[in-house]
């Protein structure tokens, strides 16, 4: 239950951590910006680990996963557009 609680607060701070590096006005709540951190978190955790970046629990991890989110951020306002 506590792992439950700690991947939505971290997928909170990802996704805020995100949406405030990205210029410009992404209209989400509170539900999507966890969602959009989760997401981030996942995508560039498995592909830095699949590509030996590095290792679970390393201090990059937090960089990676911003970085993840933001790329899903701006994939989601290239879909919004449409």
């Amino acid at each position: 239950m506590f792992a439950f609680i700690g991947m939505l607060i971290v997928g909170f701070i990802v996704g805020l951590l995100a949406r405030a590096l990205k210029p410009g006005d992404d209209k989400l709540g509170w539900i999507m910006t966890i969602l959009l951190g989760i997401g981030g978190s996942l995508i560039a955790g498995y592909v830095g680990r699949a590509a030996g970046w590095y290792a679970p629990g390393e201090p990059v991890g937090w960089i990676a996963s911003i970085i993840g989110a933001i790329v899903l951020l701006v994939i989601y306002g290239m879909i919004k557009k449409r």
